[in-house]
């Protein structure tokens, strides 16, 4: 639960900072920065799949990999399609930094203390991505085939977020 309760802190201080930061990034630094939380979430779960043993963990991070890849491929092909190239910034660095922090803990757990801070990194990462997608970047994006593609992601994002409940519940972390 203090894994769960830091991760829901620091997705106070991510969404505040992102809401914060959306007034200010363009569309291409919105894209770059949805793109790096998808790729963060695909090496979670490669991490996942190296490391543990349950079955439902496996599941889980083997659904990340396959959506958050073919999402991260759809946004690779508009950004083809449109000829423009994302742009880095303060927020995607902020995730990337975070997330190198969180992996160097989880690496450092095994069994069920590895599942359930998965798990519950997984869902407050989920939370954190789902609001921030639908508050703050969808209503701020000017060109319509980004904002139709984080809308259309959104969706699947939130089954991730309640299927990472379940998991969180499933492994009695706490």
């Amino acid at each position: 639960m203090k894994t769960l309760t830091l991760a829901a802190a620091i997705a106070v201080g991510f969404v505040a900072q992102s809401a914060s930061a959306a007034d200010k990034m363009n569309d291409l630094e919105i894209a770059h920065t949805a793109y790096t939380a998808g790729q963060l979430d695909i090496r979670y779960a490669h991490l996942a799949l190296a490391v543990s043993d349950n079955a439902e963990v496996r599941a889980f991070a083997e659904t990340m990999i396959r959506d958050h890849t073919a999402v991260n491929a759809a946004a690779g092909d508009l950004i083809t399609k449109l000829n423009v190239t994302p742009q880095d910034n303060d927020l995607s660095r902020t995730l990337v930094k975070g997330a190198a922090d969180k992996r160097a803990e989880l690496i450092s757990l095994s069994g069920k203390a590895f599942d359930c801070a998965y798990a519950q990194n997984e869902l407050g990462y989920h939370q954190v991505v789902n609001k921030t997608v639908e508050g703050v970047f969808i209503p701020a994006v000017t060109v319509e085939p980004l904002k139709d593609l984080l809308s259309d992601a959104l969706v699947t994002f939130k089954v991730h977020e309640g299927h990472a409940e379940q998991m969180v519940n499933g492994l009695q972390c706490g």
